[in-house]
């Protein structure tokens, strides 16, 4: 039990350091949601694995939609506009609004 427990910070710090030049926040998300996932199974006595992985995804998840630097990022690999850049010089304007 106790080496459950321990394994929930190790996750969340081996994590952190991934996401250093993401534009977002999904791998910290998932890190962290991870931790807090195997963390409440330790506590609650459930299955570790099982509710460290729904914390990552739902962490992963929340912090896919969260902009790390709120500047102009230009396109993304994808072929996305960053939403900072709408509007700016040589960007379309937002169409969304």
């Amino acid at each position: 039990m106790a080496s459950k427990i321990l394994l929930a910070p190790a996750l969340a710090l081996s994590t952190i350091s991934l996401g250093g030049c993401a534009q977002n926040y999904a791998v910290e998300g998932a890190g962290l949601g991870a931790a807090a996932g195997a963390g409440i199974a330790a506590v609650t006595g459930g299955n570790v694995v099982s509710y460290a992985l729904a914390g990552a995804a739902a962490g992963g998840l929340a912090g896919y939609f969260v902009d790390k630097n709120g500047r102009c990022d230009g396109y993304d690999s994808r072929g996305y506009l960053d939403a900072d850049c709408f509007g700016t010089a040589g960007y379309p304007v937002d169409p969304r609004r």
